[in-house]
């Protein structure tokens, strides 16, 4: 586990970053409520009837009116975004670095097998996922308690869960598409991040390409829906778990054939 302890320090400092970025600027937009709640209130009403924007933001289903529907339609769209660009620099920067940084010579004439430095590195992927993850929901679930306003326990756990699950997803296609590259593709990383929020808006306002959403982890992670429900699709969450295991398994065996003269 020498691998995974050295990643895990590497990546300390952008998983701090990212989660006083993230979390602290949610956290920060719970406390902020207070003091726009007047003004959200009046406007309520207006932003449920805009309409496809209403749609794709969720807004036709959780009103800004409460802490409750301001965190699923406002917060909770910054947290899905902000978590998915860390999970994809994550994923696309851990197995190209070797290469572009011409150290995959000496890292391979360790006595460690490719299949421990995958694993390793895999686990150090997920695991900061984990700890980002972990740390904005206690962030959040702390920004509730100083508002003083009731927390749906239930919706909150299935909410955070479906992120944890879209950015392991995420993060694996980029790990796959790391495995393949020589250098760090972080640009292609965050593209499809974009391209995939960009999908899950817009499948939600065009009926025609409705079936888009299979393929975009950002439908079944969408907070309007899961505290409107109080489920996640299965179906959904399903294929992300099956791309998951279809894009590691391609990751591994790709790896284990990569030709590093």
């Amino acid at each position: 586990m020498v691998l995974y302890m050295h990643e895990m320090k590497m990546n300390l400092k952008s998983l701090v970053i990212w989660t006083i970025c993230v979390g602290g600027l949610c956290f920060g937009c719970i406390l902020l409520y207070t003091s726009l709640e007047d003004s959200i209130q009046e406007i309520a009403g207006v932003y449920s009837n805009m309409g496809s924007m209403s749609v794709a933001l969720g807004m036709d289903k959780m009103s800004l009116a409460t802490l409750t529907g301001y965190y699923a339609t406002e917060i909770a769209m910054m947290h899905g975004l902000g978590g998915a660009m860390f999970a994809a620099i994550l994923g696309t920067g851990m197995l190209s670095k070797e290469e572009a940084g011409h150290t995959t010579e000496f890292l391979n004439v360790l006595s460690v097998g490719r299949s421990r430095i995958f694993s390793q590195k895999y686990m150090a992927v997920v695991s900061n996922i984990f700890i980002f993850n972990l740390l904005c929901f206690i962030l959040y679930i702390l920004g509730f308690l100083l508002m003083k306003e009731e927390i749906s326990g239930k919706e909150m756990v299935l909410y955070h869960f479906a992120q944890l699950v879209m950015q392991i997803e995420l993060a694996t296609v980029c790990f796959m598409i790391s495995a393949f590259a020589k250098k760090n593709l972080m640009g292609a990383g965050l593209g499809l991040v974009i391209l995939m929020f960009a999908a899950d808006m817009m499948c939600r306002i065009i009926p025609a390409i409705e079936d888009v959403k299979y393929i975009t982890p950002f439908y079944y992670s969408n907070a309007a829906d899961i505290f409107t429900d109080g489920s996640i699709d299965n179906v959904m969450l399903g294929i992300g778990l099956g791309i998951i295991v279809i894009t590691f398994m391609t990751a591994s065996i790709r790896y284990g054939k990569k030709d590093f003269l």
